[in-house]
Formats: C-alpha cells, sequence, structure tokens
C-alpha cells in the first residue's frame, strides 16, 4: 500500500490539545504518528479535508504533504508499539481474565487514558449492564474483548477503519473472545444495555441521538474522548436527547482527558 505523510509544525500549549489534533487526524484516514509527521494511506487522502482542520489556526501548520517511499508503514509502526497485557477482575463476579492485546495502527491500545479509564469502568460494572454490549469506535477492539471476558452475553464491535475492523477481529480471536465485529460509520441498530464510545467529541455530539435512540430503559451510555472542558456541551445534547448523566460517579478524569456516563430519563 503506498502512504503520503504530511509534516506540521505544532504550537499546542498543553499535551491534550496535540492528542485532540491527532484524533482529528485519525477521524479523516491518518494511522499512523511520528514526532511531527503523519501517515495517511495515499488513495484515503483527501487535501480539502486536511486543510479544514488548520485552516485558521495558530497552534498548528502544515508544511507539506509527500510521497513516501515504498516501505511497509504498518510494520513500522508496530516496532514502537508492542502487544499490551492486561489482567482484568469483575468487582460484581469476581471473575478473572487475562488479556493480550496487539495494537496494528488501531488507537485504544490501552495505554492512553480514555481507554484505560472505561476499562476500569468495565470492572466494577454491574452484571446487568453487560447483557448487550456496543463498542463503537472499537479501535484495536480492547474494551469490546474485555467486556466479552467480564461475562457480556453479546457484544458487537463497530469501527469505521479497516485495518482497526481486521485488528478487532484477529485480537478477539486471539484471546478466544466471541464477539461480533462491523464496519461502519455508525453504531450498528440495536438494543443495548451498554454502549461505549471512546472517539472524537464532535463525533460523540453527533450521534448521541442514536446511542439515545439503541440503549435500553436500565442501560448506560459511558462517553470518552474528550477534555472536562467538553462536558457541558455533551450533557445539554444528552439532555436533549433523553439522556442524563448517572445518579453517582458520572465523570471520572484522567490526565487532560474525561469519560461520562449517562442513563435514559424516558
Amino acid at each position: 500500500m503506498n502512504y503520503s505523510v504530511a509534516h506540521f509544525i505544532y504550537r499546542f500549549e498543553e499535551d491534550w490539545q496535540k492528542d485532540l489534533f491527532l484524533q482529528s487526524l485519525a477521524d479523516i484516514g491518518f494511522d499512523s504518528f511520528e514526532d511531527n509527521k503523519a501517515y495517511i494511506p495515499t488513495d484515503l487522502y483527501d487535501e480539502q479535508r486536511l486543510s479544514a482542520l488548520v485552516v485558521g489556526r495558530e497552534d498548528v501548520q502544515l508544511s507539506d504533504v509527500r510521497q513516501c517511499e515504498d516501505r511497509n508503514w504498518n510494520e513500522e509502526w508496530e516496532k514502537e508499539h508492542p502487544e499490551f497485557e492486561i489482567n482484568l477482575k469483575s468487582t460484581a463476579t469476581g471473575k478473572t481474565a487475562d488479556m493480550r492485546i496487539v495494537p496494528r495502527c488501531a488507537f485504544g491500545a490501552g495505554y492512553h487514558e480514555t481507554t484505560s479509564m472505561m476499562l476500569d469502568a468495565l470492572q466494577t460494572a454491574h452484571l446487568n449492564l453487560l447483557n448487550s454490549v456496543l463498542d463503537n469506535g472499537c479501535g484495536t477492539g480492547i474494551l469490546a474483548i474485555a467486556a466479552k471476558k467480564l461475562g457480556a452475553e453479546n457484544v458487537v464491535a463497530v469501527d469505521i477503519d479497516t485495518n482497526s475492523v481486521n485488528n478487532t477481529f484477529n485480537n478477539a480471536m486471539y484471546n478466544r473472545a466471541d464477539i461480533t465485529v462491523i464496519k461502519g460509520s455508525n453504531p450498528l441498530e440495536g438494543e443495548y444495555t451498554l454502549i461505549m464510545s471512546n472517539i472524537h467529541r464532535n463525533i460523540l455530539m453527533e450521534q448521541m441521538p442514536l446511542y439515545a435512540w439503541y440503549l435500553t430503559t436500565d442501560g448506560q451510555v459511558w462517553l470518552s474522548g474528550f477534555t472536562p472542558a467538553d462536558i457541558p456541551s455533551l450533557v445539554s445534547i444528552a439532555a436533549e436527547n433523553g439522556l442524563r448523566p448517572i445518579a453517582e460517579n458520572s465523570i471520572q478524569t484522567k490526565g487532560d482527558w474525561a469519560m461520562l456516563k449517562l442513563e435514559k430519563t424516558r
């Protein structure tokens, strides 16, 4: 596969600002990052979409975009991102499980604060939340696989990126986790007791009506991929769609990132 590389000049004051920008790049097809460079399959590169992310900004400058030499960039990326091992334990059932995730150019190997907050929440979740689980924007599949390992009956993992879908499928096979993996830009229609969505804030806001529609009455929606400053906007649009923060511990933070738990009001 031929790749193109975009070179940037960053002037971010905080690390989380760069993280958000890189997630925005991932949303338009970039799948690996190194210092001030971002890589994208050439056939996915859209000059207008990239320009829209940087135009008018003072903290990011696009230097240039070049065709890469013919190399296996997935292999190069994987050399710097070894497999991730984790031990899980459910406080509700006492069930324990070991997982091993190989992050093949997919976000969500467990290193990032947003992923680790979700994993912590899964280990303390009541068993009735794990009846039917959706991992929307699954990346490596770590959250979907963890839910299954901790006792979830039915688990669906969805991602818009082909690499992520393939990575999730392979990790599920590797961990002997019987989950459904689907490629798509929106959450798969169904009835879910738990919806986990660890993606960009703007997508969370766009998809909120679907989360509310697909959630069962006693279920919960867990959101992450944003900063504490984004919470009021997310809570507001959630309320418009019949979702509200759960009664206790609805907000968690780790580093510069936040997680929000919602439930249905109608």
